[in-house]
C-alpha cells in the first residue's frame, strides 16, 4: 500500500511538473500552473528577482476578480476571514496583490503557499451568494463549540513532501480515539478533493499513532457527487456532509 501510494504521489508531482508553463514580461516571469480557479481557469502568478531572493505576487487577480464578481471585502468580518485566511499560509496583502518573498532555499515552499493562498481566497467568492446565510468555517466552529468538541484551530502540519499544509481544526488524542484531523470544505468539488486527498497523503504518514482524517463538505446548495464521496473514501478520508454532521459528533468528542 505504501509503495502504491507513493507512486500515485510521485505521478501527481510529475503531473504538476509538466503542466507548469513559464513566459518572460519585462522583468516579470509569468508562472502557468494547473490549478484552476472557480472559471476553469490555469492560475497564473509572477515572480521578480530582487537582490536578496524572489517577489512572488499574484498582481492583484485574485482579490480584483472577487470584487469584480460582486463579493466585496469591506466588513469587519470578511476582512477578518481574509487575514486569518492569508496568515495560514505566510502570504501578505498588499494592496490588492498577494505576495509572498523566497530565497533560492525555500523558493518551492513560497510558492506551493502563495498558489493555496489564491485558491483559499478564491473560494470565499461562494461566501456571497444568498443561498449562504452565514460563514461556513464558522458554522463548523460553532457546532464543535456548543458539542463540547475540544479541538486547535488552522494548524499546519508537515508533508513528507516538505510543504505544510493548513487544517481547519486538530481533535487531540484521547483514550478512546487518535488525533483527528479536520478540513472544512466549502465548495465540494473534483479540485478541492484533490487538493485535500493530496494534502491528507502528503501529511499522513508523518503524523504520530494512527491520525484520521474528516472532510466536513458544505452540501447547503446542492447534493454532494456520490463521486466526491468515494473519492475521500478511497484515500482514508471520512467525508461528512454538513446535513449529516451530528452522525460523528460522539466520536469527535471522544
Amino acid at each position: 500500500m505504501i509503495n502504491e501510494l507513493r507512486q500515485l504521489t510521485d505521478q501527481y508531482h510529475s503531473w504538476l511538473g509538466d503542466k507548469t508553463s513559464l513566459r518572460t514580461i519585462d522583468d516579470w516571469v509569468e508562472i502557468t500552473t494547473p490549478y484552476l480557479d472557480r472559471h476553469n481557469d490555469c492560475i497564473q502568478i509572477y515572480v521578480k528577482r530582487q537582490s536578496d531572493g524572489y517577489l512572488l505576487t499574484d498582481d492583484g487577480a485574485t482579490i480584483d476578480d472577487l470584487e469584480l464578481s460582486g463579493f466585496k471585502l469591506a466588513s469587519p468580518k470578511r476582512q477578518s476571514l481574509l487575514r486569518m485566511t492569508l496568515n495560514g499560509f505566510g502570504v501578505s496583502l498588499e494592496k490588492t496583490s498577494l505576495v509572498v518573498r523566497a530565497s533560492q532555499q525555500d523558493f518551492a515552499l513560497k510558492k506551493h503557499n502563495l498558489l493555496q493562498a489564491m485558491l483559499a481566497v478564491d473560494d470565499l467568492f461562494f461566501l456571497a451568494t444568498p443561498m449562504v446565510a452565514s460563514l461556513f468555517l464558522e458554522d463548523v466552529e460553532a457546532w464543535l463549540r456548543v458539542s463540547d468538541i475540544r479541538f486547535v484551530a488552522n494548524v499546519k502540519l508537515s508533508g513528507k513532501s516538505g510543504y505544510d499544509h493548513l487544517y481547519n481544526f486538530v481533535i487531540p488524542a484521547s483514550n478512546a480515539y487518535p488525533e483527528r484531523v479536520l478540513l472544512s470544505i466549502n465548495r465540494p468539488d473534483k479540485a478541492s478533493t484533490q487538493r485535500a486527498v493530496f494534502a491528507w497523503e502528503d501529511t499522513r504518514e508523518m503524523r504520530s499513532g494512527e491520525s484520521l482524517a474528516y472532510a466536513i463538505l458544505n452540501d447547503s446548495e446542492r447534493p454532494i457527487p456520490e463521486s466526491i464521496l468515494t473519492a475521500f473514501r478511497n484515500y482514508a478520508v471520512h467525508p461528512v456532509p454538513w446535513k449529516t454532521h451530528d452522525s460523528v459528533r460522539e466520536e469527535l468528542a471522544a
